[in-house]
């Protein structure tokens, strides 16, 4: 049975939400993949907020 996994990736400043996306796709093991990304944004007073939920698995085998 395969168990999805599920990390939420969240910043203010785009430069550093790419830098963490960028970050967590390098620290995957090389039988995980990415089954889906929700990216969402949220207008803040002074800001935005840049949201991305990925969906990753462990291949079988």
């Amino acid at each position: 049975m395969i168990t999805p996994k599920f990390k939420v990736i969240s910043s203010n400043s785009i430069e550093r939400f790419e830098e963490r996306l960028e970050e967590f796709i390098d620290q995957m093991d090389r039988d995980e993949v990415i089954v889906d990304v929700a990216f969402q944004t949220c207008a803040l007073e002074h800001s935005v907020e840049f949201s991305a939920l990925v969906r990753y698995e462990k291949t079988p085998g």
